[in-house]
Protein backbone atom coordinates (compact mmCIF):
# COMPACT_ATOMS: atom_id res chain seq x y z
CA UNK A 1 0.00 0.00 0.00
CA UNK A 2 1.57 3.23 -1.05
CA UNK A 3 2.04 5.94 1.74
CA UNK A 4 2.39 9.81 1.47
CA UNK A 5 5.29 11.06 2.61
CA UNK A 6 6.37 14.91 3.02
CA UNK A 7 9.72 15.10 1.02
CA UNK A 8 12.01 17.78 1.94
CA UNK A 9 13.95 20.24 0.21
CA UNK A 10 17.90 21.02 1.43
CA UNK A 11 16.71 24.10 2.58
CA UNK A 12 13.16 22.87 4.31
CA UNK A 13 15.07 20.15 6.01
CA UNK A 14 17.72 22.55 7.21
CA UNK A 15 14.99 25.08 8.57
CA UNK A 16 13.03 22.24 10.21
CA UNK A 17 16.62 20.85 12.04
CA UNK A 18 16.64 24.40 12.95
CA UNK A 19 13.81 24.91 15.15
CA UNK A 20 14.28 21.25 16.28
CA UNK A 21 17.45 22.38 17.96
CA UNK A 22 16.51 25.69 19.12
CA UNK A 23 13.46 23.78 21.33
CA UNK A 24 16.05 21.94 23.24
CA UNK A 25 19.61 20.87 23.02
CA UNK A 26 20.60 17.63 20.74
CA UNK A 27 23.08 15.22 20.25
CA UNK A 28 24.48 14.07 16.76
CA UNK A 29 22.55 10.92 17.53
CA UNK A 30 19.09 12.50 17.62
CA UNK A 31 19.44 14.99 14.99
CA UNK A 32 20.80 12.22 12.19
CA UNK A 33 17.82 10.00 13.26
CA UNK A 34 15.23 12.86 13.26
CA UNK A 35 16.58 12.92 9.40
CA UNK A 36 16.58 9.70 8.30
CA UNK A 37 12.86 10.07 9.52
CA UNK A 38 12.06 12.79 7.70
CA UNK A 39 13.84 10.11 4.33
CA UNK A 40 17.13 12.82 3.83
CA UNK A 41 19.60 10.86 1.28
CA UNK A 42 23.10 10.55 3.66
CA UNK A 43 24.72 13.50 1.64
CA UNK A 44 21.90 15.80 2.42
CA UNK A 45 22.34 14.78 6.39
CA UNK A 46 25.92 15.30 6.28
CA UNK A 47 25.41 18.55 4.51
CA UNK A 48 22.63 19.30 6.73
CA UNK A 49 24.61 18.06 10.18
CA UNK A 50 27.89 19.93 9.20
CA UNK A 51 25.45 23.22 8.85
CA UNK A 52 23.87 22.93 12.06
CA UNK A 53 27.07 22.51 13.66
CA UNK A 54 28.84 25.56 11.77
CA UNK A 55 25.85 27.94 12.78
CA UNK A 56 26.14 26.55 16.64
CA UNK A 57 22.87 24.91 16.16
CA UNK A 58 24.07 21.39 17.27
CA UNK A 59 26.79 21.52 20.21
CA UNK A 60 27.44 18.30 21.46
CA UNK A 61 29.26 19.56 24.90
CA UNK A 62 26.51 21.32 24.91
CA UNK A 63 24.19 19.00 24.68
CA UNK A 64 25.77 16.80 27.72
CA UNK A 65 26.73 19.43 29.85
CA UNK A 66 22.82 20.66 30.18
CA UNK A 67 21.50 16.85 29.97
CA UNK A 68 23.80 16.26 32.89
CA UNK A 69 22.51 19.19 35.08
CA UNK A 70 18.68 18.31 34.35
CA UNK A 71 18.78 14.65 35.38
CA UNK A 72 21.04 14.81 37.91
CA UNK A 73 19.26 18.14 39.80
CA UNK A 74 15.69 16.66 38.40
CA UNK A 75 15.52 12.40 38.34
CA UNK A 76 18.20 12.46 41.11
CA UNK A 77 20.65 10.20 38.80
CA UNK A 78 24.15 9.17 39.64
CA UNK A 79 27.65 9.64 37.75
CA UNK A 80 27.62 5.77 36.92
CA UNK A 81 23.47 6.23 34.93
CA UNK A 82 24.52 9.44 33.19
CA UNK A 83 27.76 8.05 31.56
CA UNK A 84 25.68 5.26 30.33
CA UNK A 85 23.06 7.76 28.83
CA UNK A 86 25.19 9.67 27.30
CA UNK A 87 27.37 6.79 26.01
CA UNK A 88 24.13 5.58 24.20
CA UNK A 89 24.13 9.04 22.34
CA UNK A 90 27.28 8.17 20.93
CA UNK A 91 29.40 10.89 23.01
CA UNK A 92 33.01 10.84 23.38
CA UNK A 93 34.65 10.08 26.88
CA UNK A 94 36.03 13.71 26.70
CA UNK A 95 33.01 14.98 26.41
CA UNK A 96 31.37 13.27 28.85
CA UNK A 97 34.32 13.79 31.38
CA UNK A 98 33.72 17.75 30.34
CA UNK A 99 29.70 17.14 31.37
CA UNK A 100 30.14 15.46 34.21
CA UNK A 101 32.24 18.17 35.70
CA UNK A 102 28.94 20.18 36.13
CA UNK A 103 28.00 18.35 38.66
CA UNK A 104 29.35 19.86 42.72
CA UNK A 105 30.89 17.33 44.14
CA UNK A 106 29.44 18.78 47.47
CA UNK A 107 26.11 18.91 45.82
CA UNK A 108 26.57 15.09 44.27
CA UNK A 109 27.22 14.07 48.01
CA UNK A 110 24.07 15.74 49.62
CA UNK A 111 21.86 14.30 47.11
CA UNK A 112 22.98 10.65 47.40
CA UNK A 113 22.27 11.12 51.13
CA UNK A 114 19.63 12.67 50.71
CA UNK A 115 17.96 10.92 48.25
CA UNK A 116 18.86 7.36 50.08
CA UNK A 117 17.61 8.22 53.71
CA UNK A 118 13.86 9.71 51.83
CA UNK A 119 13.88 6.41 49.65
CA UNK A 120 14.64 4.39 52.74
CA UNK A 121 12.08 6.20 55.37
CA UNK A 122 9.38 5.40 52.57
CA UNK A 123 10.22 1.37 52.53
CA UNK A 124 7.87 -0.48 54.66
CA UNK A 125 9.12 -3.99 54.05
CA UNK A 126 9.91 -5.96 57.46
CA UNK A 127 12.51 -8.33 56.66
CA UNK A 128 15.60 -6.46 56.78
CA UNK A 129 17.53 -8.44 53.92
CA UNK A 130 14.77 -7.59 51.42
CA UNK A 131 14.02 -3.96 52.31
CA UNK A 132 17.96 -3.94 51.95
CA UNK A 133 17.72 -4.73 48.41
CA UNK A 134 14.89 -2.97 47.70
CA UNK A 135 16.93 0.44 48.99
CA UNK A 136 20.13 -0.90 46.54
CA UNK A 137 18.23 -1.71 43.63
CA UNK A 138 16.71 1.68 44.05
CA UNK A 139 19.92 3.14 43.93
CA UNK A 140 22.04 1.01 41.79
CA UNK A 141 18.90 1.83 39.15
CA UNK A 142 19.61 5.67 39.50
CA UNK A 143 23.28 4.99 38.41
CA UNK A 144 25.01 5.72 42.35
CA UNK A 145 28.36 4.19 42.48
CA UNK A 146 27.84 0.42 44.12
CA UNK A 147 29.98 0.74 47.07
CA UNK A 148 28.94 4.08 48.15
CA UNK A 149 25.20 2.07 47.48
CA UNK A 150 26.15 -1.05 49.94
CA UNK A 151 27.84 1.19 52.16
CA UNK A 152 24.57 3.56 52.76
CA UNK A 153 22.11 0.45 53.05
CA UNK A 154 24.19 -1.22 55.59
CA UNK A 155 24.41 2.11 57.62
CA UNK A 156 20.63 2.81 57.51
CA UNK A 157 19.17 -0.55 57.90
CA UNK A 158 20.56 -2.84 60.35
Amino acid sequence: MYQNHKSYTLDEALLKLQRYCVYQDRCHKEVEQKLKNMRMIPEAIDHIIVALISDNYLNEERFAKAFVRGKFSIKKWGKVRLTQELKQRQLSKYTIKIALKEIDPNDYLQTFHTLAEKKAATLTETDPWKKKKKLADYLLYRGWESQWVYDKVNTLIK
